[in-house]
């Protein structure tokens, strides 16, 4: 494999990393990511449901994040389908590469390792979709497990172990339903590999930088950082 598809595969995954590690714990920034926030909300929220007897509006919400699981991992079998018909037509596949202009074919066998790594990029997100609808089931059961209003009253202290119990499985279940959904994200940068290495670096750049605006200066993360701001000027009055 020549030098430069290896820079620009190296480039590719180290931007994976950085960009999970970044918004997920790490604190290499002062800005909060949307899923740093977003992970915060779901504490509120559980902690909140405590607080009332009437929970079928908690089931609806842990039912639709059951049901959007689902559907990236069902598209991630799909994707997995079509890149092995796509190593099936493997010699039509890199002769139309080689017809196009500006293209870099490197050969039939240079197309079956980069179609064998997307393969493995969607086997990698069915995997953790699939990993986070079973976590997010089990959230259910252990939601199911909560107190009721007056019991929580009396019981504080059980009721705030089994809050964060239902807490701790809904931040687990959305961390590896964002590692799916990343690795979705970025196979559209590993498309470019097809045209080139360096269309390879381009297209990563420019994923890379629009997860990065969606993370740290989009509109979504101002309304729920803005929601809280409001909050704590609420509790200083």
């Amino acid at each position: 494999m020549p030098i430069a598809d290896l820079v620009a595969l190296a480039f590719f995954i180290v931007s994976w990393i950085v960009f999970a590690w970044v918004t997920g714990g790490a604190r290499i920034v002062s800005r909060t990511s949307l899923t740093q926030a977003m992970s915060e909300r779901r504490r509120q929220w559980i902690e909140n449901s405590l607080k009332r007897d009437l929970k079928m509006i908690d089931t609806q919400i842990l039912a639709g994040l059951q049901n959007g699981t689902a559907f990236f991992a069902s598209t991630s079998i799909f994707a997995i389908g079509g890149c092995f018909a796509l190593l099936g037509a493997a010699e039509q596949a890199d002769a139309v590469f080689r017809d196009l202009p500006y293209v870099a074919a490197g050969g039939r066998s240079a197309f079956e390792l980069k179609v064998c790594g997307l393969t493995a990029i969607f086997g990698y997100s069915f995997f953790k979709f699939g990993w986070s609808y079973r976590l997010f089931n089990y959230c259910t059961i252990l939601f199911g497990s909560l107190p009721m209003q007056d019991e929580a009253k009396r019981y504080p202290l059980a009721a705030r172990e089994a809050a964060e119990r239902v807490i701790r499985m809904n931040v687990l279940a959305a961390g590896n339903f964002n590692a799916g959904l990343r690795a979705i994200f970025l196979s559209i940068g590993y498309l470019g590999w097809f045209a080139g290495p360096y269309v390879f670096i381009l297209m990563t750049s420019f994923i890379f930088l629009v997860l990065i605006r969606r993370q740290f200066f989009s509109e979504a993360r101002q309304a729920v950082l803005a929601e809280v701001r409001h909050e704590k000027d609420e509790f200083r009055v």
